[in-house]
């Protein structure tokens, strides 16, 4: 699908200083592609860049658009959108700080997926280099059994 056409804001909660996606590239049922433009806005910013830290959040961000888009796909206007713990399995980084006004261009992947949970594999680049991966395993409570919690 065009990512052209999706508007961030419709496929993630995160609004604020939280929201570092800025543009959907591409997404599917397995894999999405975002791209983001570090601003002075974002957490970790100390006046120059950002830590690489950041890259995880944006890796999670990514693999959050690829599951609503999937759950609004297979269920249209019934998906309830719904947050994910994420724990991190994996990351490297290959810079410290990012400059701001850097274009990363962040890519995930389902490696697989068990009823609510996921284990999503994610590269950030900027210019074509790599300069992080963050492997994240991803779960999501139960609505059925959440309403009950309430």
């Amino acid at each position: 699908m065009n990512g052209t056409l999706l508007a961030v804001e419709a496929l993630l909660p995160h609004r604020g200083r939280m929201k570092l996606v800025d543009e959907v590239i591409e997404v599917d049922e397995e894999k999405a592609v975002t791209c983001s433009k570090v601003n002075e806005q974002w957490p970790f910013f100390d006046g120059n860049s950002v830590s690489a830290l950041v890259l995880i959040e944006l890796v999670a961000q990514t693999a959050g658009i690829c599951n609503c888009w999937n759950g609004i796909r297979e269920q249209g206007d019934k998906f309830v959108k719904k947050g994910w713990l994420v724990g991190v399995k994996h990351s490297r980084f290959f810079v410290d700080a990012i400059p701001l006004g850097a274009r990363i261009i962040t890519a995930i992947e389902n490696q697989f997926k068990v009823e609510n949970f996921r284990e999503i594999a994610g590269t950030a680049t900027i210019d074509s280099k790599l300069v992080g991966e963050v492997t994240l395993q991803l779960i999501q409570a139960d609505s059925e059994e959440h309403d009950g919690d309430r």
